[in-house]
């Protein structure tokens, strides 16, 4: 072979072999790994390299050595390899290396879910979060009356219903405090705008009050269309300075003491909460009331009801008069009974 030839072929190669490499190393950071049809979770924790998860997933069996040789390469070049998030992240058949990387660099982390349920008391709530095993509770041994302090949020309120009810996507990890903050600022925005929208002349001075009422109509409503038709019950007998008299708020006033079925001696037994006793609203709310019933409270349905009895089927009997009242109670309530 002359010098020439040997130096033809030596170029040549200095061609083919890099381009062989690049294709051998996109081929592999775009393959889809090697993994079941199930899908799997990869935890990254705080300070891994790019290095150690490459050869964690070889171990999985999920990419060869090869691959974990091209990630590397690619970290590197494409300075990924200092961007790598902690977290959750999810491994299906369809990934690719690259995709995955792309993910961690991004913090595209698994999102975990906790739906806070409409007409849930706070104990309810905290207790959710007590038992989520993705969520960190920090607040044990946090009395009620501390818990918007502990929160950071520096509000001297009693915090029952101020976290609005809906359900929340959420990384692994994350604090009761951090969901209870979101929970917060989520109630106070939708408050706020619902707010705005309310009627002229309601005897609801803040949005708190709306608030509070809210919370009751949350506890009485079945069905959604009664909703507004039990806000004007409830508005026009503040207007003329009648008694709520709503049951849920007697049995929020007992708190663990209620025996399940309420009483007349319940009825006549006097707490901040018994709007049978008590005139005007409670002074906190009793429940997370959801948009529709903060709505029904500041845009109320007009008529001239005052009573409301409920069927047994989730739906109410309305009254105009004590005496058609009187009758639905007979009917649906002692009748039932």
């Amino acid at each position: 072979m002359t010098l020439r030839g040997f130096l033809f072929i030596l170029a040549t190669l200095a061609i083919i072999l890099p381009a062989s490499i690049l294709g051998l190393g996109a081929y592999k950071l775009n393959k889809p790994l090697q993994v079941d049809s199930s899908p799997k979770v990869i935890e990254i924790a705080d300070g891994s390299s790019l290095s150690a998860v490459a050869h964690r997933m070889e171990r999985e069996g999920w990419v060869d050595s090869h691959t974990v040789l091209f990630m590397r390469l690619y970290g590197r070049i494409t300075g990924l390899a200092g961007q790598i998030k902690t977290g959750e992240y999810a491994i299906s058949d369809s990934i690719s290396a690259k995709q995955l990387l792309d993910s961690m660099a991004a913090g595209d982390v698994v999102q975990h879910r906790l739906t806070v349920v409409e007409g849930w008391t706070l104990a309810q709530l905290l207790e959710s979060l007590r038992q989520h095993d993705r969520i960190e509770y920090t607040l044990e041994g946090v009395e009620k009356e501390d818990l918007l302090k502990e929160l950071g949020i520096g509000e001297d309120r009693h915090p029952e219903g101020l976290f609005y009810p809906t359900t929340y996507n959420f990384p692994s990890g994350i604090t009761d405090r951090q969901f209870l903050r979101n929970a917060y600022s989520e109630m106070i925005n939708r408050l706020e705008q619902i707010w705005q929208t309310r009627q002229v002349g309601l005897p609801l001075d803040t949005p708190y009050d709306a608030l509070i009422l809210a919370s009751i109509i949350e506890r009485e409503a079945r069905v959604e269309e009664e909703r507004a038709r039990i806000a004007g019950v409830f508005i026009r007998r503040l207007d003329k300075g009648m008694r709520l008299q709503a049951d849920p708020t007697v049995v929020y006033g007992i708190g663990d003491d209620f025996s399940g079925r309420i009483t007349r001696a319940d009825l006549r037994r006097d707490t901040p909460y018994n709007t049978y006793t008590r005139s005007g609203l409670p002074p906190t709310p009793i429940a997370l009331p959801g948009s529709s019933s903060i709505k029904a409270a500041v845009n109320p349905e007009p008529g001239d009801e005052l009573y409301f009895v409920a069927r047994g089927d989730g739906t109410h009997h309305f009254s105009s008069t004590l005496e058609e009242h009187n009758r639905a109670v007979q009917r649906y309530i002692l009748g039932n009974r």
